[in-house]
């Protein structure tokens, strides 16, 4: 990875972390991330609108079938998240969640015949922080047990970590897309900006399916706006500002399984925040394990 993207994912995994907490000091549903999601599309609609002349007449099919499988994902990883934040801690609930693409993605990328872009430094890395992610849920050294990885935390968590992987790597593919395009003459960061205003619509409107068909969803929803709406648009440009962030930094970086390991920085950042500022359990497995992953990022960013 090059020095501009290490700088790029290590701002990002920092304010991840941040909005992270923010979430989860609002116990927050579907509805609350809907609110967060439209919020991050209005904030980059200005790049949009500037350039919407060239990008909508270069954007290919593919790129608007792209569009639409990453939205579905971004908006499993929401709901599933929003899920897990309710269901327990957020040092458990974040670095499940954000531990898990690593290999995904990894082993996905294997499959596409890119394999040879990952080193062997970089796979020892990745395996430590899916070591570290099972000492997570543990409260005690030695009480391995199926039981503690069957709970509605962790479940959820897993399953925010399947959209994750498939955000990342449907997003890594529609901007390789956009920017070998011969006819895109929009530069690089506004291209980047834009195409993330499309992603962050897509995945509202696919939220919106999901509330509309729920009457919890309703509920939840007019909750929101009448109770949670300046934290619902704060979370939501954090998400935004941050994930922008790292679709610029995927034109840096050699592979998209680099730059979703280094993001894993966020890991012991947020699991740290959930026990210093919301007081959860400092379990010494929980500790160990977010040392344990930050030593895979470590080789992860060297590699």
């Amino acid at each position: 990875m090059s020095p501009i993207a290490i700088v790029l994912v290590v701002v990002s995994a920092v304010m991840h972390a941040g909005w992270n907490l923010l979430g989860k000091s609002q116990r927050p549903r579907a509805a609350f991330l809907l609110v967060a999601s439209t919020t991050g599309a209005v904030m980059l609609s200005p790049v949009l609108v500037w350039h919407a002349r060239v990008m909508f007449a270069t954007i290919p099919a593919q790129v608007w079938l792209l569009l639409v499988i990453t939205g579905l994902f971004m908006a499993l990883y929401y709901v599933s998240l929003a899920g897990a934040y309710r269901a327990g801690d957020l040092s458990v609930a974040y670095p499940l969640a954000r531990s898990s693409p690593v290999i995904v993605v990894a082993v996905v990328t294997f499959l596409l015949g890119r394999g040879e872009q990952i080193s062997t430094q970089c796979i020892v890395g990745i395996g430590l922080v899916v070591g570290g992610c099972f000492l997570i849920p543990l409260e005690r050294f030695g009480n391995l047990h199926l039981r503690n990885y069957l709970t509605p935390t962790c479940g959820l968590a897993l399953m925010a970590a399947v959209g994750t992987s498939g955000y990342s790597i449907a997003d890594d593919e529609a901007l390789r897309q956009l920017r070998e395009h011969p006819l895109m003459t929009v530069p690089m960061v506004p291209m980047t900006l834009a195409y993330a205003c499309l992603q962050a619509a897509v995945a509202s409107c696919w939220m919106a399916v999901y509330i509309g068909i729920t009457g919890q969803g309703r509920a939840d929803m007019r909750h929101v706006m009448h109770n949670g709406l300046r934290h619902a648009g704060l979370t939501g440009a954090a998400i935004h500002f941050t994930y922008a962030i790292v679709l610029v930094s995927l034109a840096f970086a050699d592979n998209v399984s680099y730059v979703v390991g280094l993001r894993q920085l966020s890991i012991p950042l947020g699991t740290l925040l959930g026990i210093v500022v919301l007081k959860e359990p400092r379990h010494p497995p929980k500790l160990a394990g977010a040392a344990v992953m930050f030593i895979g990022l470590v080789l992860v960013a060297l590699g």
